[in-house]
């Protein structure tokens, strides 16, 4: 696996790609993460069987902060979604989003060149800031991915929301991507979003003329699993949304062998 930046209108991208053939796969992570919570993917025969990509949103992992605060907002990230596949000209390829990832994946679907699929997980899409409330379980650690100014104490408690209870996976995993991320990605996103300043992602979901994976470990402390089974959702995989046993918001990092096995099944229907 190797590291690269591709310069997206002035913003330098980090990224890792996993140097396998076959159809090209985009994985974008969440709020406060990196590039290297999909280590286990791109090292395994996932990484292999596919070329895969990992980036780095502006301001998480090794890609420098926003030059422009506008960009920590589901629009910007959006944009420099679309700007990686443009820039790297990959074309037909399976996007992959996780939690805030998800998100962005969604906003910038009608900007992708010529996608085959999308798979979100930890992700519920919704049509504006009214449906939050019930998209999202009431877990208090939701507002710490909102904060500027994160201590280790607020890290470790945000890390263990995306574990299933009694989750093996340490917190650790995700708590010093938590702590290395620009404060200004938190507070901006929570400020864009309190704006309404996204797209109705329901409707982006509706008129979606690729297939659809949405993934959702049974373990979930974050998402609603009921506001996902009533998404209008035409091209959804298999036509529910897939439950993975044992795994919480995080299932790429709780169990990565069921998680790359069923992402692996829906890369190759699409």
């Amino acid at each position: 696996m190797s590291g690269s930046t591709v310069d997206i209108d002035g913003q330098p991208i980090a990224y890792r790609d996993s140097g396998g053939t076959g159809r090209p796969v985009i994985l974008v992570h969440g709020n406060s993460s990196s590039a290297a919570t999909w280590t286990p993917l791109l090292d395994g025969e996932f990484g292999r069987r596919h070329r895969a990509f990992a980036i780095d949103l502006p301001g998480h992992g090794q890609s420098p902060p926003a030059a422009d605060p506008v960009t920590y907002s589901m629009p910007g990230y959006a944009a420099v979604v679309a700007g990686f596949a443009r820039a790297l000209e990959l074309r037909g390829a399976v996007y992959v989003g996780w939690s805030l990832g998800g998100h962005i994946v969604i906003e910038a679907a009608p900007l992708l060149p010529e996608p085959a699929g999308i798979a979100v997980f930890g992700t519920p899409p919704v049509a504006g800031p009214a449906d939050l409330a019930t998209a999202f379980l009431p877990n208090p650690a939701v507002a710490i991915g909102f904060s500027p100014e994160v201590d280790a104490a607020q890290a470790h408690a945000y890390a263990t929301s995306f574990l299933a209870p009694g989750a093996t996976v340490a917190p650790d995993a995700f708590t010093a991507d938590i702590l290395a991320t620009d404060g200004a990605a938190r507070g901006g996103l929570g400020a864009s979003i309190g704006e309404g300043r996204f797209t109705d992602e329901v409707a982006i979901v509706a008129a979606l003329p690729v297939p659809l994976a949405i993934l959702h470990g049974t373990g979930e402390q974050l998402v609603s699993l009921d506001h996902l089974r009533k998404l209008h959702a035409p091209t959804l995989w298999r036509g529910e949304v897939q439950l993975i046993d044992g795994a919480g918001h995080a299932p790429h990092v709780e169990t990565p062998e069921a998680f790359a096995e069923l992402l692996g099944a829906f890369v190759a229907d699409c």
